[in-house]
């Protein structure tokens, strides 16, 4: 038995957002958002998977959107990849999605709140020593939260998650252990064989019930993803080897520079300014800087 990885977005959100994917949702969401408590009963999944038909087309799973019993949205993604302009993209969805509820003429007191979760598998803080991160608008000097907690950002940073099967205690822990290492295991692990939404979750993943649309899709964007990986560590080596040579290059340069003012400093006694010029490639202006300088050390 292989289970597929729920890291990439296709996968992400045939678990998550699938029209059977109600009750799976429901626990991920309490887990993340709400420390297992049973605050959500139930949801609206705003945008649920489709088998895929075009590839290529932008966006076709990238997010799962939700609405929950009590009129709160939330926008949940799974990001592989740190791409430049991503922040700026979770808080444009957020405020986008806050934005557009009201049609014209109605009253803003009829906004939801939002929530935009999002489970990246970098490290996106690393000054911050903590799995879950919280976003919020606060005064910036005095950190008094805005009247309204009407936008949130949260973020899961799946690599400071380092927890063995044994050592799960909470329900967030078993998500996230699914989340990293589904596509390690042939079996479903006994402790969360007994959480009834992970099982199913486990069911959807299982590789032998997708379709082979679905499962080249999946190896698509698999090797989509190693590729871009592949092109990020392509320029890194290059930008470090680039840098390398630029601060040979420097040293060098430096090393001359330092080696003709010492030479022009000892021609000073020697020659006239237009001499040591001459020897040295120095401008007038330079060596008659050299001169005073060297008058103020004596």
């Amino acid at each position: 038995m292989r289970f597929i990885s729920p890291k990439t977005d296709f996968a992400f959100k045939k678990i998550f957002g699938s029209e059977q994917s109600h009750d799976v949702l429901i626990s991920f969401l309490n887990a993340m958002l709400y420390n297992g408590d049973r605050r959500i009963s139930q949801l609206e999944i705003l945008n649920p998977y489709l088998t895929p038909r075009i590839r290529g087309v932008k966006d076709t799973y990238l997010d799962v959107k939700a609405k929950l019993d009590n009129g709160t949205s939330v926008i949940i993604e799974m990001q592989v990849l740190n791409i430049e302009g991503f922040e700026k993209r979770i808080l444009y969805n957020a405020a986008k999605a806050y934005s557009i509820q009201l049609g014209i003429g109605q009253s803003y007191s009829l906004l939801n709140p939002v929530i935009a979760l999002t489970i990246t598998d970098f490290v996106m803080f690393p000054e911050i020593n903590q799995l879950t991160s919280r976003f919020i608008l606060k005064e910036k000097d005095f950190l008094i939260d805005y009247p309204i907690y009407d936008l949130e950002l949260v973020f899961v940073e799946l690599p400071k998650f380092g927890k063995a099967i044994t050592d799960l205690e909470s329900l967030a822990d078993k998500w996230l252990y699914f989340l990293k290492h589904a596509i390690d295991l042939d079996v479903v692990p006994e402790s969360m064989n007994l959480v009834p939404e992970i099982k199913q979750a486990f069911d959807f993943a299982r590789e032998g019930n997708l379709s082979p649309e679905e499962l080249d899709e999946l190896e698509h964007q698999e090797f989509f993803i190693q590729d871009q990986h592949n092109a990020i560590i392509k320029a890194l080596k290059q930008g470090e080897k680039k840098g390398l040579e630029q601060g040979l290059e420097q040293g060098l340069e430096q090393g001359k520079t330092e080696a003709t003012l010492a030479m022009a400093t000892k021609l000073l006694d020697l020659l006239d300014d237009a001499a040591v010029s001459h020897a040295t490639g120095l401008s007038l202006p330079e060596i008659a800087k050299l001169r005073s300088m060297r008058s103020q050390h004596q």
